[in-house]
Order: C-alpha cells, then structure tokens, then sequence
C-alpha cells in the first residue's frame, strides 16, 4: 500500500443518490459484511448526515494486485488511524468511508456466525451508503488503486 495523494475536497461536491446502493446488490459480498447493505445507513439517511459536513478528505492508494487483499486491509487500518488522529485535532464528528467491504479480518466472523469482533472499527464502504464515486474521482479502471475518503467537521 502507497499513498499517491490526499485532497480536501468540499462536501457538497459528494453526490449521493440510490444508484451505487443498487449496484451493491449485484455484488457477492452484498448482506454479508457490516459495512455493506443493508447493514448501513440507507442512502437517504446518509444525504442528510453528509450536508453536516463542509469538507471531505479524499486519499488515493496504489495497491499491489498480487497482495490485494492484505494492501486493503493496511488501507483501511490507515483509514481508521486518520480518523482517531483528526478526532484528537478537534473533529468530533470525522467519519472514514471504506474502499469496498470490510476486510479488517483474516477470516470474516460476520459471515460465518452473523457476529463482528470488531464492531467499534468498522466504517460503511462508500459506495454502501450512495456515494457516486464518480462525483469526486476521475476513475481509471487501469489504474491499481482504492480511494478512501474522511469526512471532516
């Protein structure tokens, strides 16, 4: 895992709308992660908490196709450092969005026994609460990368 860059962005620039939520349902993992739908706040819910916020932190990391898996779990860790540091700074309110579903385990409890060991640590994928990627990133599918983004304030 690399970082390329991070961005503030403004909030409002973030689209949500039910078009990445129904794109969710398409994907395997969709009910069987507490970070994918249904088991999040629903779009709706997620437009109203996002007009809370003014800024946005938008980072991009370069990931190894052959250690995807672990380049992905290093990322969201990341993730979840940045919030508790912009937290400590006086942001009570930052919240990370994940890349995709959660993978902070080895081996997913959730989806064996319906139970997350880590509850407190997970955060919904951007594209599960209605973020149109699209919005705020120029997508080059060659390109081996995952963004996360903070909200911040």
């Amino acid at each position: 895992m690399k970082i390329i860059s991070e961005q503030r962005i403004k909030a409002h620039k973030i689209i949500i709308s039910p078009r990445p939520v129904w794109k969710c349902r398409t994907c395997p993992m969709f009910g069987k992660t507490p970070s994918c739908p249904p088991l999040v706040p629903s779009w709706q819910e997620s437009l109203s908490w996002l007009k809370r916020f003014s800024n946005a932190l938008l980072i991009k990391f370069e990931v190894e196709t052959k250690n995807f898996q672990q380049d992905k779990r290093e990322i969201l860790n990341y993730l979840l450092e940045k919030e508790a540091q912009l937290f400590r700074e006086g942001f009570l309110y930052c919240m990370a969005l994940f890349p995709g579903n959660c993978n902070l385990c080895d081996q997913c409890n959730f989806q064996k026994k319906g139970e997350c060991p880590q509850p407190s640590r997970v955060r919904p994928s951007m594209d599960a609460i209605g973020v149109e990627c699209s919005s705020i990133i120029d997508i080059n599918f060659s390109e081996p990368v995952l963004y996360g983004l903070l909200l911040i304030d």
